[in-house]
């Protein structure tokens, strides 16, 4: 795997991740503040924590990056083989 499609996978596999992480520990201000508030979405979330989901989305897309780095790097997934 060349430099190239490493950045291509990893990059994919984090924005896949990062959207599934993204949804976690979110509390709505409808659900915070039972009063109207002018001018509020009641469905934006109060605190979105967005640097600490790209701290974990980036530890878990190393990981997983790196167990198929290695993979594919002593040929144990190897698509070519299938295809033929």
């Amino acid at each position: 795997m060349g430099i190239t499609g490493s950045i291509i996978i990893y990059v994919m596999i984090w924005w896949i991740i990062f959207f599934a992480v993204l949804p976690t520990g979110i509390q709505s201000k409808k659900e915070a503040f039972k009063e109207k508030i002018g001018g509020a979405d009641p469905g934006a979330p109060i605190n979105p924590e967005i640097g600490k989901k790209f701290l974990i989305t980036t530890f878990i897309t190393t990981i997983i990056f790196a167990v198929i780095y290695y993979l594919v790097k002593f040929d144990l997934l190897n698509l070519r083989e299938f295809l033929q």
